[in-house]
């Protein structure tokens, strides 16, 4: 019976990527030398069905796997030192775990690290519910639907990543939102999150879908493929795809920059465009806060040590083949907005995202906004 359950999980996850993320396979997606994230998923599943699949999914029968007496990595006491599983998507995400990756292997971590990436968030998901993986970085809407499907057994501790969304053109005249009037705009994701930020904006510029037409690729690599056969294409793609489609073409450029948009929409809002954020399984929080308070510590080192060492960053985001080539890291890094945001900032700037996607689409969310439980604020 868990193992169909977790078939059934499985199956639903990828459903729920493609109402949370964008284009193919990956949390943004993922350039010629890249493997990225599930949150450029293609919009292959129904909603409806991807509701009632994770519905039936009853966590209360998968989680026992995790509590069956069976032996597991965790340690026995609740303090620093405890070992900790950790899932992410390969991806951005993860880039800003590579330092604490470093130190894990090096012995200089606090607590003992299991890290396991994958690239796709269908593998990634079962394991937070069955309880195999302690601490997840997933994309901020499917921890949204998670928690509701899950009757609230996960809570965010961190945002990980902010906006990794541009909008990529050779026309230095588009200098607004309001310059892609009567404009065609390339894109992937429709129906996803990257639909509903760029409506939102468009929005709250003024404008509306008819005042742009629209254009929906299944992936992000077409997008970039278009970029560079036709030269005064318009294009909005996430990082990694922007640094590879700008190699290929050097008269590409970021024209607008949809997170730095995004801040200027909400002025005082205090919401933020939110890529990925870190979830914990409750359980696991309550038996090993010290651990998780040693893994909040050390991931905020982590995240300011690939904004501040860009070069050494780099090769480490090789090593671990989130990026094949340093190179194309260093020059995406930047860009990725990789961060460690936590506490009532952390609130503020993912319950503000997660009401404009509600307000667009409640399945996007899981079908309602998730409680204050949600949030890990002390």
């Amino acid at each position: 019976m868990k193992k169909s359950i977790i078939c059934l999980l499985a199956g639903a996850m990828a459903a729920v990527m493609l109402a949370g993320c964008g284009s193919s396979a990956p949390e943004t997606t993922a350039a010629p030398e890249t493997t990225t994230e599930a949150a450029a998923a293609e919009t292959s599943g129904e909603k409806s069905e991807e509701e009632t699949t994770i519905a039936e999914a009853d966590t209360s029968e998968a989680k026992p796997e995790a509590n069956a007496g069976e032996e597991t990595p965790e340690a026995a006491d609740s303090g620093e030192g405890a070992a900790v599983r950790i899932g992410s998507l390969k991806g951005p995400t993860s880039m800003g775990l590579v330092f604490l990756m470093e130190m894990a292997e090096e012995g200089k971590a606090a607590n003992q690290y299991d890290f396991t990436m994958v690239t796709a968030a269908d593998e990634l998901l079962p394991k937070v519910i069955s309880g195999d993986v302690d601490i997840a970085l997933i994309p901020a809407n499917v921890a949204s639907v998670l928690y509701n499907k899950t009757q609230g057994q996960i809570s965010v501790i961190d945002i990980n990543t902010l906006g990794v969304l541009y909008v990529v053109a050779s026309d230095d005249s588009i200098q607004s939102m309001e310059d892609l009037k009567g404009r065609t705009i390339y894109m992937t994701g429709k129906g996803t999150t990257p639909d509903y930020v760029f409506q939102y904006l468009l929005s709250a510029n003024g404008l509306s879908e008819s005042d742009v037409t629209l254009e929906f690729k299944s992936e992000a690599a077409e997008v970039a493929a278009l970029l560079k056969e036709q030269p005064d294409a318009i294009g909005v793609l996430p990082q990694p795809f922007v640094t590879a489609a700008c190699a290929q073409n050097e008269a590409l450029k970021i024209v607008l920059d949809l997170t730095k948009e995004w801040d200027d929409a909400q002025k005082e809002g205090g919401s933020r465009l939110v890529t990925g954020v870190t979830v914990v399984r409750n359980e696991f929080l309550e038996e090993y806060p010290d651990a998780v308070e040693a893994f909040l510590k050390e991931h905020e080192k982590s995240a300011a040590y690939v904004d501040d060492q860009v070069d050494q960053a780099a090769e480490l985001v090789a090593k671990t083949g989130i990026i094949e080539k340093a190179p194309v890291a260093k020059k995406a890094l930047p860009y990725c907005n990789i961060t460690c945001i936590t506490g009532s900032e952390m609130k503020d700037a993912l319950s503000g995202y997660l009401q404009v996607l509600f307000d667009q689409d409640p399945t996007s969310v899981g079908g309602k906004l998730p409680e204050d439980g949600f949030y890990y604020v002390k």
